[in-house]
């Protein structure tokens, strides 16, 4: 190639290659996903959707809707640490995207350590944040500060019925699509939380409680 090839073909290229270093870094600058841990079950902004904080009742339906997870604590039949409380990870969901009823669903194996608790002692915790959502980061809240909403619900863990079958399956494995591959053998089964005390810690000045019937009263356009 000659001197004047060599030229023209450079002056081709920058341009792509420009295009190529613009697009990386806008991929290495991209916002995490917003919610529904990143699976595009509806990625709302919750910045824009976040309810006033004087609404207890509706900042935990939302909490409660645009978390994917939450920290379940127990009190733990495991021998070493028998009568303690004990916490564990899982996955939820109270409804397909826009369409929550409040009502934190499970999918659950008796292979799991907290389900071992479950079988002696229904009663559990459930605690969720917007630290999993993009509302936190946005602000820059630590994940421990009040200004960074979350919710704790407690009551009694029981298996689906059939009548919320339906809705339960459908409910998880829309924001969880992996949950119908996970391994027949374990014996997973549909689940809920039975909501008797419900606390929002989302602004100074301590946790506010809010009664499951004005938690389930709460309508959303």
């Amino acid at each position: 190639m000659t001197g004047r090839g060599r030229g023209s073909a450079r002056v081709l290229l920058a341009p792509l290659l420009a295009l190529a270093l613009a697009l990386a870094l806008l991929a290495l600058l991209a916002p995490p996903a917003l919610a529904r841990g990143g699976r595009d079950h509806g990625n709302w902004d919750a910045v824009a959707l976040l309810p006033p904080r004087e609404d207890a009742a509706r900042v935990a339906r939302f909490v409660a809707h645009v978390c994917d997870w939450g920290a379940l604590a127990t009190l733990s039949t495991v021998p070493a640490v028998r009568g303690r409380p004990f916490a564990n990870v899982f996955s939820l969901s109270d409804g397909p995207p826009g369409a929550g009823s409040g009502m934190p669903y499970f999918y659950l194996s008796p292979l799991q350590l907290s389900v071992g608790d479950l079988q002696e002692n229904p009663y559990a915790t459930l605690t969720m944040s917007l630290a999993q959502t993009n509302f936190c980061r946005k602000h820059g809240f630590d994940p421990q500060s009040p200004l960074c909403a979350h919710i704790m619900l407690s009551g009694s863990i029981t298996k689906v019925n059939e009548t919320e079958m339906d809705f339960a399956k459908h409910s998880l494995f829309t924001r969880h699509p992996e949950m119908k591959d996970w391994p027949s053998d374990h014996n997973w089964f549909f689940a809920k939380l039975n909501i008797t005390n419900i606390w929002v810690l989302d602004y100074y000045g301590g946790a506010k409680t809010v009664t499951p019937e004005e938690y389930y009263n709460v309508k959303f356009q």
